[in-house]
């Protein structure tokens, strides 16, 4: 058993490896073509775009993952099968639980390594990349929440932020303070915050209104210290998707919104989603092995691959659209995140049944 293990990794390991280098260069091309028309914004010139695409591959790995794993072991599998190899195992008295926890054994560093490229490699990749863009092009971030930039609640006060550069600079700043009884206090208006230290920050530039009793009045001020919880790595949510950050930086976050009051569908979603996605890997390991009953008839190689490509961009899409559905209408953060993976763990089961029984 020690023997098939070994050889069966290396067969799947190869096929994977050879199936991610596809799709690799596929997106890389599409990223590529979809940066021309943005060449020439500043200093954004071809070496900067070839720069972009490459730091955003990580990404691209993570998501394509549990479908490069289906593809490259549907692959392997049915390349033995066909060289009758899979039947001289089976003859030789290897049963189907003992090919499944083969399988399982295998799949494990394949699990941690897309835990690594999702929790590790592509966050800070992704972030960097959008960095790089953004000082290239000499531009900022416009934050469209809403038409008038992004609000935040910070303890007694709200805060709304309309820019934020590259180096989580923020510009256009508003702060509103209301005391505890939600009487407005006072509004800040300044065009630049920078970041000090923890819970502290400098504004620039700024126009005070205080109101007190009946009256209001006015002042300018040079610069003024700012005491807030708003800190870079909160911002850096700001410059990347949810679903292309941590697991640590996802729960940091949602923490945030929870104290605040704020809504956190979107990324309780994304978070689960982190916990649960590398053990998608498993999961199509498993669906794979049905496919390893090779059959002529049944379409050959060919159509075998076909099917494998077909169900694992079904699942890459369907479950990002189960996450879009819970997050627009509230469903349980872990059946959003979750369904499809539990989807196509009962269709592998299923299909591992009816083909032991054949």
């Amino acid at each position: 058993m020690k023997l098939l293990t070994k050889y069966l990794s290396r067969e799947i390991y190869f096929s994977v490896a050879l199936v991610f280098a596809a799709l690799l260069m596929l997106f890389a091309l599409l990223d590529l073509i979809s940066q021309l028309n943005e060449m020439g914004r500043g200093d954004y010139s071809l070496g900067y775009m070839l720069l972009y695409v490459v730091l955003i591959l990580p990404g691209h790995v993570y998501e394509l993952f549990p479908v490069a794993v289906l593809i490259g072991t549907i692959f392997a599998l049915v390349q033995m099968a066909a060289n009758s190899e899979l039947t001289v195992y089976r003859a030789s008295g290897v049963s189907l639980k003992q090919l499944i926890f083969a399988l399982l054994r295998i799949g494990a560093p394949l699990l941690v390594l897309c835990l690594l490229f999702g929790e590790v490699v592509a966050p800070y990749s992704e972030q960097l990349a959008q960095q790089t863009k953004l000082k290239a092009q000499k531009a900022q971030v416009n934050l469209r929440e809403f038409r008038s930039g992004v609000w935040v609640k910070d303890e007694g006060s709200f805060v709304n932020i309309r820019n934020v550069l590259p180096d989580t600079s923020l510009l256009n700043v508003s702060i509103y303070q209301f005391d505890e009884n939600y009487r407005l206090v006072s509004v800040t208006a300044a065009k630049r915050a920078t970041f000090l230290k923890e819970r502290l920050w400098r504004l620039e530039d700024i126009q005070r209104t205080n109101f007190a009793g009946q009256g209001a009045s006015a002042e300018s001020l040079p610069d003024m210290e700012w005491h807030t919880a708003l800190n870079p790595n909160l911002l850096n949510v700001l410059l990347v998707l949810p679903e292309q950050m941590s697991a640590l930086d996802l729960y940091q976050y949602t923490q945030h919104l929870a104290d605040n009051k704020q809504s956190t569908a979107r990324y309780d979603i994304a978070l689960w989603n982190k916990l649960v996605y590398p053990f998608a890997v498993l999961v199509m390991m498993l669906l794979a092995l049905p496919f390893s009953s090779y059959q002529r008839r049944e379409g050959g190689i060919g159509g075998k691959i076909f099917v494998g490509v077909v169900l694992g961009l079904s699942y890459h899409f369907a479950g990002r659209l189960f996450a879009n559905l819970g997050a627009l209408n509230e469903w349980p953060a872990a059946l959003s995140a979750t369904a499809m993976t539990w989807i196509f763990l009962g269709l592998a089961l299923a299909m591992l049944w009816r083909t032991e029984r054949r």
